[in-house]
C-alpha cells in the first residue's frame, strides 16, 4: 500500500497531532505517559482524503470510552509514499521518537524486523481469541524470518485494469473489455491513441519518484506473467536468491519502454511526478482523461461521499479486467497483493496500551468498516463470508476473486533495495537513458554488488 494511499487529519477532531518532521524536538516518542497511547500512521499529501484519519477518530473515541482515564495522541506522518518510510525509520531507532503504534507497508516489515525496530506479538496474539479468524496469508505478511509474528494486517489489496467505458465507447473498444495477453492491452492504447486524440491512452506507474508503486503496480505485475504462475520469478525460494538475468525481467521492461516509446502513456514528466498517483485518482479517472489504468483495488476510497473528490457515478462509467498474462498462458491473469500492519516498536513506551488499541481497531465490525471505508479487501474470514461486505461497494467482489490469482512480493530484508533497482531501470527505459538490455544489465550489476552472495542467474 501502496503503495496505497492513507488519508489527512480533519481540523474538526480534537485530538493531538505531533508533526513527524519535529518529533525529536518536541518530545514525540512514546512512554511520557503511561495512560497515553500515540499512534502515528500514513497521512495523505492530499488533503481532501480523510478517510484514515475519520476512522482512527472512530477508534479513539470507542477507546477511550471503553477505558478511563486513558488516552489516544495521533502522530501523523504526511509524505509520499518514499518518504514515509524513511521518516518512520527514523522514528524507531530511539525511545524518544518511538511511537507507541505504528502502520508498517508489508514490504518494508521484514527490514525494519532485521534492524531490530519490532516488537514480535506472539505473546500478545496467543491470548487474543480474534487472531483465529486472519486468513493465512495475511498472517505470514506480517511474520519474520525467525517464525515470529510482528504485525496485525488491516486488510489487503489487488489489482487490475480500470478502464473508461465512455472513452472506450469512442474508439469502438468493447464495454465488456477483458485483454487476454500484454498485445491486447498494448493495441488497445494504440487504438486509443489514434481515435480518442487528446486523452492518455495508458498508465503504468515507473521510475522511482513514485517509489514501491512503480515496482509493484507495474513491474511485478508484469514480471509475474512472464512464466506459469508458479515458480517465483523475483526470488527462487528454494535457492533462498535473488534472480539475476531472466528474460522476463527484460520483457517487463520492454513492456513499459513501448508505453513511453510510442507515447500511450502520460507525458514522461508526468509520469515522473510523486504526485502522479493523486492525479490518476483524484484528476484523469474522474475527469475523462485516462482510459486504462493499470492501478489498485483501493481506487474508489477517494470517490466516496464526504471524500473531497466524490464520483458517485464511478460504478457506471468505469469497467475492470483482470491483468493478463504475457502470452495468454495459464493461469491467465495476474494480481500482486500487499497491505499494512499495525507494529508495536521495540522502544515502545506503552506496548501493552498499544495492542489494547489494536483489539479495537480489529473488531469484526470495526475491520469491517474500515475495509469498505478503505476499498479493502477482508483479511477476517468472518468479515469476507458476510454478504453485507461483498454487497458494500460495487467492484469488491472482483477485486477479492482475485485473489485466487495473486501474488506476494518477497519482502526479504533486502527487498527495498531491490525495489529500488527495479525503479532506476523502469525509470532508465522511461526516459529513453538507458535500452532495455543496459537497464536490465544495471539492475544485475546493482544486485551483485548489494547482495552477491544471494542472486542466482536464471
Amino acid at each position: 500500500m501502496p503503495v496505497r494511499p492513507t488519508a489527512s487529519l480533519p481540523t474538526l477532531l480534537a485530538v493531538t497531532v505531533v508533526a513527524a518532521g519535529g518529533l525529536t524536538a518536541c518530545g514525540g516518542g512514546s512512554g511520557s505517559d503511561p495512560d497515553t497511547v500515540k499512534v502515528s500512521f500514513k497521512q495523505s499529501t492530499d488533503n481532501s482524503i480523510k478517510v484514515m484519519d475519520t476512522y482512527l477518530a472512530d477508534i479513539k473515541k470507542q477507546f477511550e470510552k471503553a477505558n478511563p482515564g486513558k488516552k489516544v495522541e495521533f502522530v501523523p506522518i504526511k509524505a509520499p509514499d518514499s518518504e514515509y518510510y524513511t521518516k518512520l525509520q527514523q522514528m524507531l531507532r530511539s525511545p524518544k521518537t518511538a511511537p507507541d503504534l505504528v502502520y508498517e507497508d508489508t514490504f518494508l516489515i521484514n527490514s525494519d524486523i532485521t534492524s531490530g525496530y519490532l516488537k514480535p506479538l506472539d505473546p500478545y496474539l496467543a491470548q487474543w481469541k480474534d487472531w483465529d479468524q486472519f486468513i493465512d496469508t495475511a498472517k505470514a505478511a506480517a511474520k519474520g524470518e525467525d517464525g515470529k509474528t510482528y504485525g496485525v494486517p488491516d486488510g489487503t489489496d489487488t489489482r487490475g485494469l480500470w478502464f473508461s467505458k465512455d472513452i472506450f465507447d469512442k474508439a469502438g473498444l468493447p464495454a465488456d473489455w477483458q485483454p487476454k495477453t500484454w498485445d491486447d492491452v498494448l493495441d488497445a492504447a494504440r487504438t486509443i491513441k489514434t481515435k480518442v486524440p487528446g486523452v492518455i491512452p495508458l498508465n503504468v506507474y515507473t521510475g522511482k519518484p513514485v517509489g514501491e508503486a512503480a515496482t509493484m503496480q507495474t513491474f511485478e505485475m508484469l514480471l509475474y506473467g512472464t512464466n506459469d504462475g508458479k515458480a517465483d520469478p523475483l526470488y527462487d525460494k528454494s535457492a533462498k536468491k535473488w534472480v539475476a538475468g531472466s528474460q522476463g525481467f527484460k520483457d517487463s521492461l520492454e513492456f513499459v519502454e513501448t508505453v513511453y516509446k510510442e507515447k500511450l502513456g502520460p507525458d514522461v514528466s508526468d509520469a515522473l511526478d510523486p504526485n502522479v498517483m493523486t492525479r490518476v485518482r483524484g484528476e484523469w479517472l474522474p475527469q475523462g482523461k485516462l482510459a486504462i489504468a493499470l492501478d489498485g483495488s483501493w481506487l474508489p476510497q477517494d470517490w466516496l461521499a464526504g471524500s473531497g473528490h466524490e464520483w458517485p457515478e464511478w460504478s457506471e462509467e468505469l469497467g475492470l479486467a483482470a491483468m493478463p498474462t504475457q502470452n495468454g498462458q495459464a493461469p491467465g491473469k495476474v494480481s500482486m497483493s500487499g497491505g499494512w500492519t499495525w507494529s508495536i516498536p521495540a522502544k515502545a513506551g506503552n506496548p501493552d496500551l498499544a495492542f489494547e488499541f489494536i483489539k479495537t481497531m480489529q473488531t469484526k465490525a470495526n475491520a469491517q468498516k474500515w475495509y469498505v471505508a478503505n476499498s479493502g479487501i477482508a483479511v477476517r474470514q468472518d468479515v469476507a463470508n458476510d454478504p453485507a461486505y461483498i454487497d458494500a461497494q460495487p467492484g469488491i467482489k472482483f477485486f477479492t476473486d482475485l485473489v485466487a490469482s495473486t501474488h506476494y512480493r518477497p519482502a526479504y530484508p533486502a527487498y527495498p533495495m531491490v525495489s529500488t533497482a527495479v525503479q532506476e531501470a523502469m525509470e532508465g527505459v522511461t526516459t529513453g537513458d538507458l535500452s532495455v538490455d543496459d537497464a536490465a544489465k544495471a539492475y544485475d550489476e546493482e544486485l551483485r554488488s548489494a547482495a552477491d552472495d544471494q542472486v542466482i542467474e536464471k
